[in-house]
C-alpha cells in the first residue's frame, strides 16, 4: 500500500495549481492531507471521485478557512475517527483516522507555535497526544501517523540549524519531544531508508527559500515499529509545488 502525507496549505488552491492531475500520477492508496482550510461543501468532490478516491473523509476547524485535515481512499476503511476526543484538540481539525483489517492510518497537524500562546498550546497538544497514542496502540499495534508535525528533529532535517535554534519548530523541547515519541516505539520510515542531508518537506516562501533549497523536514510518516518488516521505501516527493510543502511517501507490504 502505497501512502502520502501532504499539507497542501488550502485544498481549494492546491487544487487550482493542479493537485488533482498530479494525484491520478502519484497514485497512491491513501493520501493523508493537512491545512486543508476547508469545508466538505467547498471541496469539489466529484472530481476526486473521479480521480479515484471514492472514500474521502473531511475534518474541518470550527474556524472557517484554517486548519482541518482530510484522508482521501481508494479502499474503504472499516471505521473512520474523527478527533481525538479531546476537545482542546479538536476544535481545530487537527486529527483522522481510518482503519484497515490489520492496520490504521492517520492524518495529523500538529499545532505550529508562532507566538507564545501558540506554543504553550503545542506543548499542551504535544503531552496529550503522546497519552493519546500510547493508548491507542493497545488496541491498535500497526499504526502509521502521517503529517506535519512541525517539528524538525534533528540538525540534519534543517538548513541552518545555528540561526533556527531558538525558532519554534527547532526549539530543544519541541526535538526532544518527538526524539521522545519516536523512541517509545514509532519509525521515522525516510530516515529508515535516507541518512543523507539536505532533504526538506517544507520551504518559506521568503528569499527564494525554496530555490535554494534552504528547507525545513517537518513532516513524517511515522509507523509503529511492528511494521517495520513490512517497509518497502520512503521518499520526499520535493517535484510536486502545489503549497509551501511537499509531500512525503511510504510503501508497506
Amino acid at each position: 500500500m502505497k501512502i502520502i502525507s501532504y499539507n497542501v496549505n488550502g485544498i481549494r488552491a492546491a487544487i487550482n495549481k493542479g493537485f488533482i492531475e498530479w494525484l491520478q500520477q502519484a497514485n497512491p492508496d491513501v493520501i493523508c492531507l493537512q491545512e486543508i482550510k476547508a469545508t466538505e461543501d467547498q471541496v469539489p468532490v466529484e472530481d476526486i471521485t473521479k480521480a479515484g478516491y471514492s472514500y474521502q473523509y473531511y475534518y474541518p476547524a470550527q474556524k472557517k478557512g484554517y486548519s482541518g485535515v482530510a484522508i482521501l481512499s481508494k479502499v474503504k476503511p472499516n471505521h473512520v475517527e474523527y478527533g481525538t476526543g479531546i476537545e482542546h484538540m479538536d476544535f481545530e481539525g487537527r486529527n483522522l483516522r481510518i482503519d484497515f483489517d490489520d492496520f490504521s492510518v492517520m492524518s495529523l497537524y500538529l499545532p505550529s507555535g508562532t507566538n507564545i500562546d501558540r506554543l504553550d498550546h503545542k506543548f499542551k497538544y504535544m503531552d496529550d497526544f503522546q497519552d493519546y497514542v500510547d493508548e491507542l496502540r493497545k488496541t491498535i499495534p500497526n499504526l502509521v501517523i502521517c503529517g506535519d508535525y512541525n517539528i524538525c528533529h534533528e540538525a540534519i532535517d534543517i538548513h541552518d540549524p545555528v540561526r533556527n535554534k531558538t525558532v519554534s519548530g527547532f526549539l530543544p523541547e519541541e526535538r526532544a519531544w518527538l526524539d521522545k515519541f519516536m523512541k517509545k516505539g514509532m519509525i521515522d520510515t525516510f530516515r529508515h531508508f535516507n541518512k543523507e542531508p539536505h532533504h526538506y518537506s517544507w520551504w518559506s516562501y521568503r528569499a527564494n527559500a525554496r530555490a535554494n533549497n534552504k528547507g525545513w523536514r517537518i513532516d513524517y510518516c511515522l509507523v509503529t515499529t511492528p511494521l517495520e518488516s513490512r517497509l518497502q521505501r520512503a521518499v520526499i516527493l520535493p517535484e510536486a509545488k502545489h503549497s509551501d510543502h511537499c509531500p512525503v511517501l511510504v510503501e508497506i507490504k
